[in-house]
């Protein structure tokens, strides 16, 4: 199981490990870390780029200063370039905190060479799929070089997007089966909306860090290359299932839009027919009940009993005109 998401530090050591080919790795201290790799071995460090001492670390590992500023760099998007002697790749991820949006991506900075990976994130910005592949090296089963540790990251990153994305699609599926959209979904459905905006903000420049990577020939082998080229058309899709998620969200909210507003319509309408049938009522009403001598039937016991019906007769008159009309 992965472990706790809670596991912060304030320092930019978090883990190491060398791994040889055989599937074997060992744990690294931080003293331990200038480790002479043998043949068919490479270590894996992961940091925290935020730290105070992110820099020092660095220094400590003779990374290159050029590198070192961009694996601490404050802000970040998804970009792949060649520098030196290795490749220096952003990505993003879902961000499966507790408690945390999943739009607010979480970066990924990787720095990889022949021998030496290193993955940096910020404090309390833990993702799932570091510290699953953690778990994957830890048991025996790690990547056999840092460039296929890479493709692995980039693969359960996208794996991770997919669930996303399922949770997503699921959703908006029960709101398009549910026929009683009230105003209570028009939150719901802007949440929908809102995430798939942000993950898209940054899928995007991610598929095209994926294909900047693949344009670096002399770095991956051919089938590097071909398990890389899918990850970049999986992301591809994704961003129109994103694009097809939000146009759908759209939809439904003015759906639910024009729902509401038949039925505040129809609620006018209604008082509007009421208003109609009553007028007239009112207007006879207030012609007798003024006080000025002259009016016909003060003097007459039957004429109020004449004056209801008369409102009555009136009434019905104004029903049947009103269905002949087809207006109720």
């Amino acid at each position: 199981m992965p472990r706790s998401l809670h596991t912060m530090s304030d320092n930019a050591f978090l883990s190491a490990y060398v791994i040889n080919q055989s599937g074997e790795a060992r744990s690294l201290t931080q003293q331990e870390l200038n480790y002479p790799c043998k043949a068919g071995e490479y270590i894996w460090i992961h940091m925290q780029s935020d730290a105070e001492d992110s820099e020092q670390l660095l220094q400590s590992l003779s990374i290159a200063g050029s590198v070192s500023d961009a694996l601490c760099a404050q802000v970040t998007r998804p970009r792949a370039m060649q520098m030196d002697d290795g490749v220096l790749v952003f990505l993003r991820g879902i961000n499966k905190n507790p408690e945390a949006d999943p739009e607010d991506m979480v970066s990924l900075r990787i720095w990889c060479t022949d021998k030496l990976i290193i993955t940096a994130r910020r404090k309390g910005r833990q993702l799932m799929s570091v510290l699953a592949l953690q778990d994957d090296v830890t048991s025996g089963a790690p990547p056999e070089s840092p460039k296929a540790l890479l493709l692995d990251l980039v693969l359960r990153l996208a794996d991770v997007i997919h669930e996303t994305l399922e949770e997503i699609n699921d959703a908006l599926l029960d709101f398009e089966e549910d026929y009683q959209l009230d105003k209570a979904d028009r939150k719901v459905l802007s949440n929908l909306r809102r995430q798939s905006a942000a993950i898209r903000r940054f899928l995007a420049p991610q598929r095209d860090a994926l294909d900047a990577l693949l344009r670096f020939s002399s770095f991956l082998n051919e089938d590097q290359v071909f398990f890389l080229g899918e990850q970049s058309d999986r992301i591809t899709r994704y961003v129109e299932d994103l694009d097809l998620a939000r146009e759908r969200a759209v939809l439904l909210q003015d759906e639910l839009r024009n729902r509401i507003a038949d039925q505040q319509g129809m609620r006018m309408y209604v008082l509007s027919m009421v208003t109609a049938i009553f007028l007239p009522l009112s207007f006879l009403t207030g012609l007798f009940g003024m006080n000025v001598g002259g009016l016909p039937g003060t003097n007459s016991p039957q004429a109020f009993t004449i004056l209801i019906a008369g409102m009555l007769f009136l009434t019905i008159i104004m029903l049947i005109a009103m269905l002949w009309k087809k207006w109720l």
